[in-house]
């Protein structure tokens, strides 16, 4: 009886590893390669095509990655719009008027939905679609793992708790990050997509009429001038992260933070006398650590996988 129970036991035991392992196995470079072998050109292509339109749009795919990464993991559920059974994420605080490109990863889905329908999750568009965003722009390439399915949910209350704010402090963000398995180290590289993109007024003006002795002057004083000290006049006027090369993918973010030239409050308290501020100069001094480990981490962020999720015909909702 007991050799039974016993045998047993290390049956299901053993049942679980099997099971957790193929869970985790199903995240694979090469996942589409039988089954849609041009998802990722196909992908590609979309996404080039959206960049070329508008270059402001590369940062934005990869904040959209970013966003939904830290909601419930990398499922696609930031591209789900309100429904009867869902309140979206797209009108949290972090996000509404500020996360963008959902129409293009509409497009990149409907160009892979007519390659080979029902096989290309949202998530996973999501992911390819950073990847290439950043690679178009002169920024890192990473070879992306796939297998992702798409949540069935989403939380507004999760994206309010778990999404960086514009003004959060240094502690505040180490804690946030760590809470998804992101090191110190891992945060300052996934910052430093700031090196393009632009911000709204509304995010960096308490930081510009501070008088602070974290800002340089004369870069507060140049960003005054698009940005009123009225709320709320301009809120929604934009300047770029970074003033010198805006359009480009490298470290000048870094250099920025250095001069105390950092647009948004929670890009510049990583260099501000903390914990971080050796990693800031390492990536400042060696553009080439500054690469994409951080960001297949995140894109690592508690997948759905095999049978936990489905694959949307339709990224913004439920089949």
């Amino acid at each position: 009886m007991v050799t039974a129970a016993i045998f047993r036991a290390a049956a299901t035991v053993m049942l679980l590893v099997l099971s957790f392992s193929a869970c985790q196995a199903q995240l694979s470079s090469t996942f589409y390669g039988d089954t849609c072998p041009n998802a990722l050109s196909t992908i590609r292509t979309s996404i080039r095509s959206a960049i070329a339109r508008e270059r402001r749009m590369a940062a934005s795919l990869i904040r959209l990655h970013f966003h939904d990464c830290f909601v419930q993991g990398c499922d696609a559920s930031i591209l789900l719009d309100n429904s009867p059974s869902i309140t979206s994420e797209k009108f949290v605080t972090q996000n509404n008027n500020s996360v963008r490109s959902f129409e293009v990863i509409d497009e990149a889905k409907s160009a892979v939905e007519n390659v080979c329908p029902g096989l290309v999750s949202c998530a996973d568009i999501l992911a390819v679609a950073a990847r290439d965003a950043s690679e178009y722009v002169g920024g890192p390439s990473w070879t992306v793992k796939l297998g992702r399915k798409d949540s069935t949910t989403a939380s507004a209350s999760l994206a309010s708790r778990d999404l960086p704010r514009f003004a959060d402090g240094l502690q505040r963000l180490i804690d946030l990050f760590e809470s998804k398995g992101l090191s110190e180290r891992d945060m300052v590289a996934l910052s430093g997509s700031h090196t393009i993109g632009q911000a709204q007024c509304v995010t960096f003006r308490d930081r510009i009429y501070s008088n602070g002795s974290d800002i340089d002057a004369g870069f507060a004083s140049t960003r005054r001038r698009n940005c009123p000290a009225t709320f709320p006049n301009g809120n929604g006027n934009l300047a770029p992260l970074d003033l010198v090369t805006p359009n480009s993918f490298e470290n000048n973010y870094f250099r920025n933070l250095l001069q105390k030239k950092g647009l948004l409050q929670s890009d510049q308290v990583l260099f501000s006398g903390g914990t971080t501020d050796s990693i800031v100069n390492d990536y400042n001094r060696n553009p080439s650590t500054f690469r994409s480990d951080a960001m297949i981490k995140m894109g690592d962020i508690e997948p759905l996988t095999g049978s936990a999720g489905i694959i949307r015909r339709i990224c913004s909702r439920v089949n």
